[in-house]
């Protein structure tokens, strides 16, 4: 948790209609100091934080010194979507997680980029969750963002992603031990068929015909458990299926043709949660409307986790819109 600073957020309106009377926004920035470089927010997924670089940083491979994002460059802010327990406060923890939507961590992270005295940001990045909330902070501000970046994500929850959270949010809330079980349904939808009998093959760890894939996915719940709170989970699980730019809003093309963004949509093949097709028919109805909008795919027999693990080619990606060395572009302050 190291320069995890707080801002104070007073009287938040949900889009429910219900009001948090008190909501602490704790961040994080790396790189140069605010006001003095273009600035990239970076949004975590569901089991993330603020962390994204330097010591334990889950980003390391893209994020730093040197790295496609490079801190030399840029001011990288990343925010704790409220109620992740990144800040090891429990009186912080959300118990009505079905009160929030995707739209209102979006606003919080805007409330928080104000309070920052940030007007404009080179780009919004971010996978899986993350990269939802990226939808909805360009949907909120089509014209503070030069970039927009989500990936392996989708503008709106498909049935399979909220028929997939059911299942999650059914196991938190029914099962003996909850962060293990929902974390053995997500890590096989993390990954791929493909992946998990290439790696395993069917072997045993002992003569006890342990299966070394049971022992793989009980050792994820278990790491998962040892650093993460119920409370948690809940709400990030329950916050994927309130994904959509267009709820109480015009049609999808409206929304998304307000964008001034470059918006460069990423996925992985072999997605198994946010599936490459259902980006492929946005990039198709974008790309008839406007001319900066590109498709890139990460090729990975890992599924949809890919993003976290193939950096080679994310870096690759990204690269000719992080190339900024000295251009001129948004610094606000």
């Amino acid at each position: 948790m190291e320069n995890l600073q707080k801002i104070d957020l007073f009287n938040f309106d949900l889009e429910t209609g219900k009001q948090k009377s008190y909501l602490p926004l704790f961040y994080q920035v790396f790189g140069q100091p605010l006001g003095s470089a273009p600035i990239v927010v970076v949004n975590h997924s569901l089991t993330g934080n603020s962390n994204v670089t330097a010591k334990n940083g889950w980003w390391n491979g893209i994020v730093g010194e040197k790295k496609v994002i490079d801190t030399d460059y840029f001011t990288v802010i990343a925010f704790n979507i409220p109620g992740n327990g990144f800040d090891g406060d429990l009186d912080n923890l959300i118990d009505n997680y079905k009160d929030y939507t995707i739209r209102d961590i979006a606003r919080i992270f805007w409330e928080g980029l104000l309070h920052l005295k940030v007007k404009h940001v080179f780009a919004v990045i971010g996978g899986s969750l993350g990269g939802a909330i990226t939808w909805e902070m360009a949907a909120l501000h089509p014209d503070k963002i030069d970039n927009l970046i989500p990936i392996a994500t989708d503008w709106k929850a498909t049935d399979w992603v909220i028929a997939n959270v059911l299942i999650q949010d059914q196991i938190l809330n029914h099962s003996d031990d909850p962060i293990v079980d929902a974390r053995l349904h997500a890590t096989l939808l993390y990954r791929t068929p493909e992946y998990v009998n290439q790696r395993f093959r069917r072997s045993k760890l002992d003569e006890l015909s342990t299966l070394q894939i049971e022992n793989w996915l009980l050792d994820h719940g278990v790491k998962l458990k040892n650093r993460y709170r119920l409370a948690a989970y809940k709400l990030m699980n329950h916050l994927l299926k309130t994904n959509d730019i267009t709820r109480n809003r015009p049609d999808f093309l409206t929304v998304a043709n307000e964008i001034e963004a470059n918006i460069h949509l990423i996925t992985v093949d072999t997605d198994y949660l946010f599936i490459a097709e259902e980006t492929r028919k946005t990039y198709r109805e974008l790309s008839a409307k406007k001319l900066n909008v590109f498709y890139h795919q990460i090729q990975s027999i890992h599924g949809h986790d890919a993003y976290l693990i193939e950096f080679n080619q994310l870096s690759d990606i990204l690269r000719p819109i992080f190339n900024y060395y000295g251009e001129q572009s948004s610094v606000s302050a």
